[in-house]
């Protein structure tokens, strides 16, 4: 019990020190999934929105594919995506793999599925009248999407805090596609699971209460969104 409380202490000291190490990772973990966060979004989002306002056949089959690919391990995008980038595979000419960008890709595909599938139920939940009004105002496809987005504001921004939270909580795929490099794409779970290997408990930990405490910010911040 000791030893969990001394390395508890050791780790708060860490944090409080600004360990420059620690807050590398911490600056390489947020800058790849704000990333993949804002790529996702703008591929998903209206994908989402344009999948729950349009009727074509085989919709329901493509929603529960797309709710089945929310829950994929992370593993399997990072084997995927493996075998795409390395050198023997389609894309291994442009040299992705074990570089930030590779990460990024890995984080964007893992919550893809995610944002559309919210979008999609939020979209379907929302007051019907909006749409048929839009409709008869004789508004594109392009401007019915841009104004639901407008309109659901707020509840597509918790759409996306919660898929930044599964992105920056992904570790399999990180670790396959990044290689773990210090300095360059070691993100947190990547950098917990290889220090507490490594036995650096007091390191791991101090990542560890950082992330937990990047959940809580992302948490609280959906309350207040759903709150106001």
């Amino acid at each position: 019990m000791d030893y969990f409380f001394q390395a508890l202490q050791a780790a708060l000291l860490l944090i409080i020190k600004f360990d420059p190490e620690i807050w590398e990772i911490v600056k390489t973990s947020l800058a790849i999934s704000i990333q993949a966060c804002l790529y996702a979004s703008l591929i998903a989002l209206p994908l989402g929105i344009l999948i729950a306002i349009t009727s074509f056949s085989g919709k329901q089959s493509l929603i529960n594919i797309l709710q089945t690919l929310t829950a994929i391990p992370t593993v399997m995008i990072g084997l995927i995506l493996y075998g795409l980038l390395s050198r023997k595979g389609p894309l291994g000419d442009y040299g992705l793999l074990y570089t930030e960008n590779a990460v990024v890709l890995g984080q964007t595909c893992l919550i893809i599925p995610l944002i559309m599938s919210l979008s999609i139920a939020n979209t379907e939940s929302t007051d019907p009248r909006l749409l048929t009004t839009l409709k008869m105002l004789g508004a594109s496809i392009w401007q019915q999407i841009t104004t639901i987005i407008r309109e659901l504001k707020f509840v597509f921004l918790s759409v996306i805090m919660t898929a930044f939270g599964r992105a920056i909580g992904e570790v399999g795929a990180a670790m396959m596609l990044g290689g773990n490099i210090q300095g360059s794409t070691r993100t947190m779970t990547t950098a917990i699971a290889l220090e507490t290997s490594k036995g650096n408990f007091e390191l791991g930990l101090a990542l560890g209460i950082l992330l937990l405490f990047i959940a809580f910010v992302i948490n609280w911040g959906l309350y207040k969104i759903k709150v106001n």
